[in-house]
């Protein structure tokens, strides 16, 4: 699976490069993340921009990576598109997820 992974603002973020991300790559997306937090990467932006869609699959990776950093760390979202942030509406993960429309958004308040 293709991703880009860069610093920022001393944050690790991630991005897809993948219109879809759906039951075919969630769990090829989710050990490269795995692999990141191994390495030490604990604070982790997962930046959705070039995402046009993504199911149940990808989210519950998302859950157990956010799961996975527990209190080592943290994870965020940004970049969702509006049928992915209703998603995330729906299924009231938008309460666990920390998302913000772009990277500053999304890192407006302190990583704890």
């Amino acid at each position: 699976m293709n991703i880009a992974v860069e610093e920022w603002e001393g944050v690790t973020v991630v991005s897809p490069l993948i219109r879809r991300l759906d039951a075919s790559v969630a769990g090829i997306f989710r050990q490269e993340v795995v692999t990141l937090i191994e390495q030490g990467h604990h604070q982790l932006l997962l930046d959705f921009s070039q995402v046009d869609f993504i199911d149940s699959s990808c989210l519950g990776a998302l859950v157990s990576l956010l799961k996975l950093l527990n209190n080592r760390g943290d994870l965020r979202l940004c970049g969702l598109n509006d049928n992915i942030l209703g998603m995330f509406r729906i299924t009231r993960m938008d309460r666990v997820f920390h998302i913000g429309a772009d990277r500053q958004q999304a890192l407006a308040r302190q990583f704890g």
